[in-house]
């Protein structure tokens, strides 16, 4: 038996030990965690991560990082490791720790090693050391926070040599938000310790507060540039727009204005070309004036008329050697008058609608045929005013959806069929074209109008589609006044569904009731406005006597409904056939990838290939150069559109005459 004072001795050797062990495992933490006190000396921190000596795995290519601030777009991350060979980055800042190279290392990963040099005083950019890790670096990524430390403790020193040399010999150079804004060859170096907003740099373009700074940074193709960042959600178009201003005036005659939206990274390879990753539906801005500004004098507000923004997204290239952009996201004129900024679109605003395919004349009454008309005549009008108003394409397509959805005549909210259960249950679908955002219901039974609620999943969730009770429940957290299930029946939906019930009694068959159906109802909407964004979306009551859990084509991406920045689409018909050829986005690739226009792509798809697999139905489609076309194998499809002259133009019948615009700007 042990006795209680060796008991005593081994539990306080045994604690000290685990003590001991502790405090090593504290104080090695505190190590890795501590920049090296020799830098620090020197006015700087070092810190580092992964394997120095280890060699770089590929070669290092040219090219370009413009991050806009706010969270890292890790698959840009991902591009800008791989240009700089997988190897060994350089992050430079003048604040801050070791965070950004542990989520470039740990996170993003594929490199060797990652080093952090932060600045604290100008001597530092002299220091051999820091110059010999710049030096060494296959990649270099400059951090956010004040882009007067960078001009201050960089600019004319060995430092801004070697980072020079750096770009010259071919290697990638990355910056965001300060570290974006000293990218270019002007740069806002907000040297009066303040940032500039947009209302005070057009109040005053030429004041103390517009500190731009040249003869920094010389890297190829931002030769003309100057850059802004955080720039949607700070709004500061206006600010970038009297930056250039300030620089042509003082006789920079070319150079033009690239803003990147927070949490958004444009990418430029070796050969100028960039491309845009997001994670918040972000944009790159292209601005670019025509000429001097007409007014622009010390202490008086600027006047600049005429300047065009264009939208780099996702589905954009643009060339930095000329600024050309193909298959921009919008297109805009910005005017400053007396300070003041406006924008204005170009493009002539056109909406097209469509109320459902599977029109027959023989169920038709004059009654039903002139109220079909004026509801279709009230959803163009109604979507046409928010076009007329500036309001986005997405605002347009809502509101002439929710017309269709308010009228009984239609299969589609108020008017839906019945489920074999006696249900209404409602799908609807909307879609952004210039950021690919989209959002969609099914299974709902008690809102009003689902594609308000499809709009609501987009624009305020992470997700694209809800279905059925959660689908309501988010519909209730976001202000929606859900309705009683009787709202949605009307006696007309109802005897058709008793019909389907007797059917059923005497041994039709599902299928073979389908294969006879003409798919009445769905109605559907596309819009571009006049700064060329375009938008669809697509809402349907289903199918009558349609059972376990059935979902069609009308809420699913990609289906039902489609939008990009070259063409929108919205699908009626039987479901099934236009889930299983994707058919919505299958007619904008066919345009996109095969250069076929609005009517070759439709006919393909809604006339060939779906009716070969023993389906039928229509669809309405529209180009980004405003091209129309609409469809549809069965005796009719509600249809329409409004353009230019601002007059309805509707048709039912397949014999209707209805000519569509011409493709204009």
């Amino acid at each position: 038996m042990t006795s209680p004072s060796r008991s005593q001795h081994f539990l306080r050797t045994g604690f000290s030990l685990v003590f001991s062990l502790c405090l090593l495992m504290a104080c090695s933490a505190a190590a890795a965690a501590s920049p090296d006190s020799a830098a620090i000396r020197q006015g700087y921190e070092y810190y580092q991560i992964g394997d120095l000596k280890a060699p770089t795995p590929g070669r290092t290519e040219a090219a370009l990082m413009l991050m806009g601030g706010g969270k890292w777009p890790h698959k840009a991350f991902a591009w800008f490791a791989a240009r700089g060979g997988h190897g060994h980055f350089v992050i430079l800042r003048a604040s801050g720790e070791d965070d950004m190279q542990k989520e470039f290392y740990t996170e993003v990963g594929g490199v060797a090693s990652v080093q952090t040099l932060v600045f604290h005083r100008r001597e530092a950019a002299s220091d051999p050391k820091v110059l010999d890790i710049v030096r060494h670096a296959d990649g270099i990524f400059i951090a956010g926070g004040d882009q007067a430390n960078y001009v201050n403790f960089w600019k004319g020193t060995p430092l801004n040599v070697a980072l020079n040399q750096h770009v010259e010999h071919g290697k990638p150079i990355g910056g965001t938000s300060a570290g974006l804004a000293i990218l270019g060859a002007h740069a806002y170096g907000a040297m009066d310790g303040g940032s500039i907003t947009s209302k005070e740099a057009m109040r005053d373009p030429l004041g103390k507060g517009m500190t731009l700074v040249g003869d920094f940074m010389h890297l190829p193709n931002m030769q003309r540039v100057v850059t802004d960042t955080h720039f949607h959600k700070r709004d500061r178009l206006g600010r970038l727009i009297a930056f250039v201003a300030n620089l042509r005036h003082a006789g920079h005659a070319d150079v033009v204005g690239l803003g990147v939206d927070q949490d958004a990274a444009l990418c430029v390879d070796g050969n100028g070309i960039g491309r845009l990753f997001t994670i918040d539906n972000g944009f790159a801005w292209l601005v670019q004036p025509k000429g001097s500004p007409e007014r622009i004098e010390a202490g008086k507000p600027l006047d600049y008329r005429g300047t065009r923004v264009t939208g780099v997204g996702t589905q954009s290239r643009i060339d930095l050697k000329d600024f050309k952009v193909s298959q921009p996201v919008f297109d805009a004129i910005a005017d400053v008058h007396d300070g003041e900024l406006t924008l204005r679109g170009e493009h002539a605003p056109l909406l097209v609608i469509h109320g459902g395919a599977g029109v027959e004349r023989a169920s038709m009454t004059p009654q039903i045929e002139a109220g079909a008309r004026a509801a279709l005549e009230l959803a163009l009008r109604k979507g046409y005013a928010e076009l007329k108003s500036g309001k986005t394409a997405t605002d347009a397509v809502a509101a002439a959806i929710t017309v269709l959805e308010d009228d009984p005549l239609f299969n589609a909210g108020k008017g839906a069929v019945f489920t074999h259960d006696g249900k209404n249950e409602l799908d609807a679908s909307i879609m952004d074209g210039s950021t690919l955002a989209a959002g969609a219901v099914a299974g709902v039974h008690r809102v009003r109008n689902p594609i308000l609620l499809a709009r609501a999943v987009m624009e305020r969730s992470p997700h694209v589609m809800m279905v059925g009770d959660g689908a309501e429940t988010f519909a209730t957290e976001q202000g929606f006044k859900l309705v009683d299930p009787s709202y949605f029946r009307t006696d007309r939906r109802w005897q058709e569904l008793q019909k389907a019930l007797k059917d059923d009694a005497a041994g039709v068959s599902l299928t073979e009731r389908l294969m006879a159906l003409k798919h009445f109802g769905t109605v559907g909407a596309l819009a571009r406005d006049s700064q060329g964004r375009l938008a669809a979306g697509t809402s349907t009551g289903g199918m009558t006597d349609k059972r376990y859990g059935r979902v069609g084509d009308s809420p699913i991406v990609g289906a039902g409904t489609y939008a990009n920045a070259a063409c929108a689409v919205s699908g009626t018909g039987w479901g099934e056939f236009y889930i299983r050829v994707s058919a919505a986005r299958e007619i904008c690739l066919r345009m996109a990838m095969l250069d076929e226009s609005a009517q070759q792509a439709g006919q393909a798809v809604i006339n060939d290939e779906i009716p070969q697999m023993g389906g039928d139905g229509g669809a309405i489609i529209l180009g980004a150069d405003g091209s129309v076309s609409m469809p549809f194998n069965t005796e009719g499809m509600y249809r329409g559109w409004i353009g230019a002259d601002g007059v309805p133009h509707v048709a039912i019948y397949s014999g209707d005459p209805l000519a569509l615009p011409a493709p204009v700007r």
